[in-house]
């Protein structure tokens, strides 16, 4: 009996240094294998930033200049001079009254493609608004080929005015042309670059809203071709610095701020909370002061008995 205890604890003692050995084993075959995979990943992770910063120098020939730099807190310089959709010569700065904000776009008129795929965003964008062109905002294009006139500009015009419903507001769409220099200086001033692709026959350019406040400040960039109404009612009454819109509105905008990565508005946490504050702070002034009041009456009440005893 004695004999089977002991060779029982020899085997269970070899069983523990089997064990041992094969935990620290296999701890050491993974302790390579992740190390041979970070290194490889480290690798491969290298190869591709370097591969992806090579690309991004390698940038085509026909889209050189192409993009947009925001600009955002600088002005357009209003002097510029530009001929309107009825033919006449106006300053920049006639097309700011220094109340509404601008939706600007730099587009052209003759574009067969992109051009026509915003203007039709910005349209639809605004016809769900319950604001109208010409009482909370105006609008104005830009083309950007020079050789264009205004003959095609009223046309451009007039059919988005149509398109959007609202005859009344037509005073306040401006579809402008100029020479070269002035809108280049324009682009250049907003950060819009494009270029014209001569075997295309067309501009290489991209495609965004520029919200400019009544002083012609740039306030946001709205990208692409489809545009959400609240973002772009939003960026409005932003750029107005709360001159239009109502009580609700700026309620809204100060609990929202501007995803650049999403395009649109978001719920923006740390001013919730200052606003929960805030409604704390009034919610607790309705019941201490009048608790307060009521202990001072009876405080004075108690002070007048004893001066009367």
């Amino acid at each position: 009996m004695r004999s089977l205890k002991v060779l029982f604890r020899h085997k269970k003692s070899h069983f523990r240094e089997a064990l041992r050995s094969w935990v620290y084993g296999s701890a050491a075959a993974l302790a390579l294998v992740m190390g041979l995979s970070l290194f490889s990943s480290s690798l491969v992770q290298a190869y591709v930033q370097d591969r992806t910063s090579a690309l991004a120098h390698e940038v085509p020939e026909d889209l050189e200049g192409v993009g947009i730099t925001e600009r955002l807190g600088e002005s357009l310089d209003l002097s510029l001079e530009f001929v309107d959709d009825r033919g006449e010569s106006i300053l920049l700065g006639d097309l700011f009254d220094g109340k509404k904000p601008v939706l600007f776009t730099i587009i052209y008129y003759s574009c067969p493609s992109l051009c026509n795929f915003h203007l039709n965003g910005v349209t639809e964008a605004m016809k769900q608004m319950d604001w109208s062109v010409g009482e909370q905002f105006r609008i104005v294009a830009l083309t950007m080929n020079h050789h264009e006139d205004w003959e095609l500009a009223a046309a451009k015009k007039a059919s988005y005015v149509e398109a959007y419903g609202r005859p009344e507001s037509a005073g306040d769409w401006h579809f402008l042309t100029g020479t070269e220099e002035n809108i280049l200086a324009a682009a250049d001033q907003v950060g819009f670059g494009f270029r014209w692709n001569e075997a295309q026959q067309q501009f290489a350019h991209a495609a965004a809203a520029i919200i400019l406040t009544p002083a012609a400040e740039i306030s946001r960039y709205l990208y692409g071709i489809g545009f959400s109404p609240n973002t772009l009612r939003m960026s409005l009454l932003e750029a107005s610095n709360g001159k239009i819109g109502s009580f609700i509105d700026q309620v809204i905008l100060f609990c929202f701020q501007f995803d650049p990565s999403k395009n649109e508005y978001t719920l923006y946490a740390y001013n919730i909370m200052r606003a929960g504050g805030v409604l704390v702070v009034f919610a607790l002034a309705i019941f201490l002061i009048p608790a307060w009041r009521r202990e001072r009456r009876l405080e004075s009440g108690k002070s007048g008995s004893v001066k009367e005893s």
